[in-house]
């Protein structure tokens, strides 16, 4: 009897099977096997901030520790007072009103909530219009919702904006949601106004709701800030956006989120959260409300490192003749690969010859092939050595560039 229980297989249900694999897992795997040989590696390929949380949101969170109201379940929506708070953020960096009550969802993170609406709102059978190269963890909600993509691409010629006029009318009829994210993950690319207007106007044509993600919005550069979705005329009438906190204050680890906007939007996310959650730490929301009506210098800062980064980064890709376009924001960079490589065997080369990680373009999606992301998460010295090593293979002295 012991031996026919060791051999049972477990079945898991159909939408485990359907998950879309983890590309990048087998990134970090590859990077991983390269450390534990001893090798100075540089990883490049991540997106996890380098920077600990600004101090006064740590103290916040220790002196709201031992509070014994936050040792009971929170309220399941959450704190009032964090809802209030990012209301208020929004007011001042947007001019964004936002009804704390009815248009305000706290998140476990932003990643939550991106995978959440697809649950909410997609049928089996629905169409999701997804951008490609987009952020892969929207291919997860569409899955496990049993739902179709339909991919938008992101190319150079359009600003890595989806072409909408472009977009299959059958695809269109069928579509029930969109995803967006700018600045954009993983091109850096930024958005206009303008942009946000033909896709409320599209959104509205054929009854879609858009999914706008924001999680990079307090990354711009060359003084030019980022654009909220929810600013547009009639945003709020067709879609919702996705805050995080992980980016701004680089609180990646404390996982607080918001999906903001169409309050029957908010009640799905805040019924479905209802089913999976009791709300984040009292303690932790109340750092978080700290962050957002706090002192913004923190910010002001962070941004200034990273576009200082930038052109660190910049410069030594100059004096090795790797070509490419500045980001308008996020701390993302989207750099062509050099031909006779696939994006996936040029990261290759680079780790196991330079012991640098970069993410292959192709884990975007397919329209990410040609190209390799890097971010600007280490100090201007290991980036300008990252792209040191990467001069000395020689590839660039005799490519195309």
């Amino acid at each position: 009897m012991d031996a026919e229980v060791q051999k049972r297989h477990i079945q898991p249900a159909d939408r485990m099977v359907g998950l879309p694999t983890q590309f990048f897992a087998k990134l970090v795997a590859k990077a991983n096997a390269q450390i534990a040989k001893g090798k100075d590696v540089i990883n490049l390929g991540q997106g996890n901030p380098d920077q600990p949380t600004p101090s006064h949101i740590v103290a916040k969170l220790q002196e709201s520790a031992p509070n014994p109201l936050y040792h009971k379940y929170p309220p399941f929506s959450g704190y009032a007072f964090l809802k209030e708070a990012v209301a208020k953020r929004y007011k001042e960096d947007y001019n964004v009103d936002l009804d704390p009550t009815t248009e305000v969802a706290i998140l476990f993170g932003g990643k939550t909530g991106l995978v959440e609406i697809s649950q909410c709102l997609l049928n089996p059978g629905d169409v999701c219009l997804v951008p490609d190269p987009g952020y892969p963890d929207y291919w997860s909600g569409v899955a496990l919702a049993g739902a179709e993509m339909s991919f938008m691409p992101l190319t150079k010629e359009n600003r890595y904006l989806p072409d909408l006029n472009a977009i299959d009318q059958e695809m269109s009829r069928r579509a029930k949601l969109m995803f967006m994210n700018y600045p954009n993950n993983p091109t850096g690319a930024v958005a206009d106004s303008e942009f946000y207007a033909d896709v409320v106007e599209f959104a509205a044509k054929h009854n879609i709701v858009v999914s706008s993600d924001f999680a990079y919005g307090a990354i711009g550069f060359d003084g030019v800030k980022p654009v909220s979705f929810l600013q547009t005329p009639g945003a709020k009438e067709v879609g919702i956006e996705f805050y995080t906190l992980s980016k701004t204050y680089n609180m990646a680890g404390w996982r607080v989120g918001f999906a903001l906007g169409n309050p029957e939007i908010v009640a799905m996310i805040n019924l479905i959260q209802d089913h999976y959650y009791c709300s984040l730490f009292g303690g932790i929301q109340e750092a978080a409300a700290l962050a957002l009506t706090g002192p913004q210098q923190c910010v002001e800062e962070l941004g200034a490192l990273y576009e200082s980064r930038r052109e660190a980064l910049f410069a030594a890709l100059d004096r090795i003749g790797w070509k490419a376009e500045r980001p308008g924001g996020s701390f993302f960079c989207w750099l062509p690969v050099p031909e006779g490589y696939t994006s996936e065997s040029f990261a290759d080369k680079l780790l196991f010859e330079a012991d640098v990680v970069v993410a292959p373009g192709v884990g975007f999606g397919t329209h990410g092939e040609g190209y390799v992301r890097l971010g600007l998460l280490t100090s201007e010295a290991r980036l300008e050595e990252a792209i040191e090593r990467i001069g000395k293979l020689g590839i660039f002295s005799t490519s195309s560039f």
